[in-house]
């Protein structure tokens, strides 16, 4: 009975609220669209995700090495994350939610969001690479900064809090794209962008590709560090990214969501892999 009442005072007769029902239609319809894209627009839209967090990471470095303070620096941070959404840029760990719906509702095939996980993070490493060597020859005083900041993630032993630390970062910032993805308001999307990067950054969680930046630049400075040494700290974080990002976040929005999935599975395509008509 009280479905039925919730069915009658919403706009919509759709199983679940009127706000749940937008906000589900836009992250499908946009996991859809991009997964849609060449590998060529994939790769071009997380090169300029890596540029575009490197901003952050400079504006977290110049704040961090004035104040040593890490909440400030985090606030500065955050600089990066309202680039890429305004710019409609993208990093490997916003791609967890979004196309991962899309996937599910059969509006894309997991073949798309391999393409897409797989050009985007290259695309990011590549990109931060790129600008964090020119950040670091444009600003060498803050290389003890970045040293120390590198070497804290760097020589973190691989134990429980390292984990859980990796696990908050990939749900914080899958947190942060649910948010921007419950609201039409540009302001609101901008105030979740800050959050997400107080919250990375100031807390010092591990983050695969903004704490990858730091760690480039580092080297890039002279540091004792290897890239053996970051390949190492960046499989677990990765890994313990993702499964933050899936399942305190994903997986439970997926679930929140079950009977609309079922019913966009039902309206799709009988073969997902089959071309679209679009380039």
């Amino acid at each position: 009975m009280s479905e039925i009442r919730r069915r009658e005072l919403g706009e919509t007769d759709a199983p679940v609220e009127d706000e749940l029902l937008q906000s589900f239609n836009r992250i499908v319809d946009e996991g859809g669209e991009r997964l849609e894209r060449t590998f060529r627009a994939m790769f071009i839209t997380g090169l300029f995700g890596g540029l575009e967090v490197g901003v952050g990471v400079a504006a977290y470095l110049a704040v961090l090495h004035e104040t040593h303070n890490h909440l400030l620096a985090g606030l500065a941070f955050s600089i990066g994350l309202v680039a890429l959404l305004l710019a409609k840029s993208e990093l490997f760990t916003e791609d967890f939610l979004v196309p991962i719906t899309a996937v599910v509702a059969k509006a894309a095939s997991v073949v798309q969001l391999c393409k897409l996980w797989g050009g985007t993070l290259l695309a990011n490493l590549l990109g931060g690479w790129v600008f964090m060597w020119i950040v670091m020859k444009a600003f060498p005083e803050w290389t003890g900064t970045i040293t120390t900041s590198a070497k804290h993630f760097i020589d973190a032993p691989f134990d429980l809090q390292t984990i859980c630390l990796a696990v908050l970062g990939g749900s914080t910032i899958t947190l942060m794209t649910r948010m921007q993805h419950g609201t039409d308001s540009e302001p609101a999307k901008i105030a979740a962008a800050i959050a997400g990067g107080f919250l990375l950054a100031g807390l010092q969680l591990f983050h695969s590709i903004l704490d990858s930046l730091l760690i480039f630049g580092a080297i890039q400075a002279g540091a004792e560090i290897t890239y053996l040494q970051w390949l190492g700290w960046f499989g677990y974080t990765l890994l313990f990214n993702i499964l933050g990002g899936l399942l305190l976040v994903t997986t439970l929005r997926i679930v929140r969501t079950k009977e609309l999935i079922q019913q966009r599975r039902r309206e799709a395509p009988a073969n997902p892999d089959a071309p679209h008509g679009k380039n």
